[in-house]
């Protein structure tokens, strides 16, 4: 695919993720997508419905989930997304953070996704209720 095809995909998923809407997102991912925080501990998730399901476990607390794009570098299948995301919690606090995130696309879809982040400077932000209800949340939440 060209450069513009992949760039017009990695927009879609990231306006999907904001909105929320699951099913756009999983057409936005090859069957084979790998996604991972590279600084968290668990081991990512293969396949778009794990995707999925692993994101949903922090994002069914939030309001609504905002980015602010710095940067969408896009060559060929290779995809470099520098962006603050912004989550308001159902609850109503806040927590805002940059990312990084790497994407490599095949046949136009989104393949891997490695999100890279400072762990300490974001989860610091988060109510201790979140992080209780994540510490719950366990890899096998997310993996066939």
């Amino acid at each position: 695919m060209s450069s513009e095809a992949n760039r017009a995909t990695v927009k879609k998923m990231w306006q999907a993720l904001s909105d929320m809407d699951w099913d756009v997102m999983r057409a936005c991912m090859h069957p084979e997508i790998f996604y991972e925080d590279v600084p968290a501990d668990d081991p990512g998730a293969h396949g778009p419905d794990n995707c999925v399901k692993r994101l949903q476990i922090a994002f069914k607390h939030l309001e609504k989930q905002e980015q602010t794009i710095h940067q969408l570098i896009v060559d060929g299948d290779a995809a470099c997304y520098e962006h603050t995301e912004k989550w308001t919690f159902k609850t109503g606090e806040t927590a805002e953070h940059k990312f990084c995130t790497v994407h490599e696309l095949k046949d136009g879809l989104i393949v891997r996704w490695s999100d890279y982040w400072d762990v300490n400077k974001f989860v610091g932000q988060f109510p201790g209720w979140f992080i209780e209800e994540m510490m719950k949340s366990t890899a096998a939440d997310f993996t066939d």
